[in-house]
């Protein structure tokens, strides 16, 4: 070990001995250690309640509490501590005692300080090694998991092509309907229908939804073929209205109450409606699944210089907190296997990831979640030109 690391190594010496004490430490400290004493084995484990510490060199035959004892104590407090114990010659028995306690090792006094720096280097470098081994078992974790998600991410995109197929010929067959009848009541002859504009409503609804249909399908699948984004001005708080209409069965089964916090006069950026769309679709979904009846969602916004904030509050169930790091994630989701796929918020994210956009949650288990969307007034170089 480089000399000028051995300041890095946090080092207490313990030893009721002053003398000996004192001098240890000197010849250390011309060494490059830098140091803590302590006199006993007392004043040591109240150092390790405030001071984080790497190595202890620590004598046994002490008043009060004894080497061995204390080095016990040290154990129970932080396993990873290594400590070195100090014996005269006449009590090596002490030594292995506190080897088979957990001691590193043992030297017999009077100590060669060549001798107690190589062992306070092979000490520290123990602490090193299970480190790096925590570090590659986190690293290991994180690669599998990368790996699983993936993985599955493939097999999704094996299946794109056939459930695009799947679900576009409906809806091609669906479009030609309502154009069909789109004409037929356009016809001169309907002029005397009474109900002739709200079924033209209905149609324009029904074409809306087939287009946020296919949008929705090329989204689950962009991973496989990227989609033009379609930017345009965007209306926060008309995609909402035109949101929670589409969901309007839903809130009246559970007779859910909506709280506007809301400029109608603000809100209005650059980005694609499309997919704005959607991520609201998403949140708001998980709002109303999280909800009892008669529970209720707040929509906040706000704007800064640069962006629109978006705050979707309900005071439903709430997210454990063991669940918040994971649930953006592919495929993971507390629902039944018939309520949900655990690709909503997964594709909030990368959607907002695309946007230039972020995204932040917050939960109480018991008081409800509230998901902060941060969308770009304007968007930047990435898209080309910037808008």
């Amino acid at each position: 070990m480089n000399k000028s690391l051995y300041g890095t190594i946090r080092l207490l010496l313990v030893d009721d001995e002053e003398g000996f004490r004192k001098t240890i430490a000197k010849r250390l400290g011309k060494r490059g250690f830098t140091l803590i004493q302590a006199s006993c084995g007392e004043e040591c484990l109240d150092i390790l309640d405030k001071e984080s510490v790497d190595v202890v060199v620590l004598d046994v035959k002490m008043p009060g509490i004894n080497g061995i004892e204390t080095l016990k104590a040290i154990k129970q407090k932080a396993e990873k501590i290594q400590v070195i114990l100090l014996t005269g010659n006449v009590a090596v028995s002490d030594g292995i005692e506190g080897i088979k306690a957990g001691a590193f090792d043992y030297l017999t006094k009077p100590v060669e300080i060549d001798h107690l720096v190589n062992k306070i280097q092979q000490a520290f470098g123990i602490i090193c090694l299970e480190e790096q081994k925590v570090r590659d078992l986190e690293y290991r974790r994180k690669m599998e998991k990368k790996m699983i998600d993936t993985d599955r991410l493939v097999s999704l995109g094996t299946m794109s092509t056939g459930i695009a197929h799947e679900i576009n010929n409906p809806l091609a067959i669906i479009n030609e309907s309502a154009g069909f009848m789109k004409q037929i009541i356009s016809d001169p002859e309907m002029s005397g229908f009474s109900r002739k504009d709200a079924l033209l409503m209905g149609i324009e609804k029904i074409e809306k939804s087939i287009k946020r249909a296919r949008r929705i399908t090329h989204q689950l699948l962009g991973h496989v073929k990227k989609q033009d984004t379609q930017f345009c001005e965007v209306n926060l708080k008309a995609l909402l209205d035109e949101t929670l209409g589409l969901l309007k069965k839903e809130l009246e089964d559970k007779n859910i109450g909506i709280n506007w916090e809301i400029d109608k006069e603000k809100n209005v950026f650059w980005s694609d409606p499309y997919q704005i769309r959607q991520i609201l679709m998403n949140l708001l979904n998980n709002a109303i699944h999280a909800l009892e009846k008669n529970g209720t969602i707040t929509l906040s916004t706000w704007e800064t210089e640069d962006d629109v904030i978006l705050e979707i509050k309900d005071d439903g169930i709430g997210i454990p907190k063991e669940n918040l790091g994971k649930i953006f994630d592919p495929f993971f989701t507390t629902k039944s296997f018939d309520e949900g796929t655990g690709l909503g918020l997964f594709v909030v994210h990368k959607i907002l990831s695309d946007l230039e956009g972020k995204v932040e949650v917050k939960s109480s288990l018991g008081k409800g979640t509230f998901f902060i969307i941060k969308l770009p007034r304007r968007l930047k170089q990435k898209f080309g030109e910037q808008i």
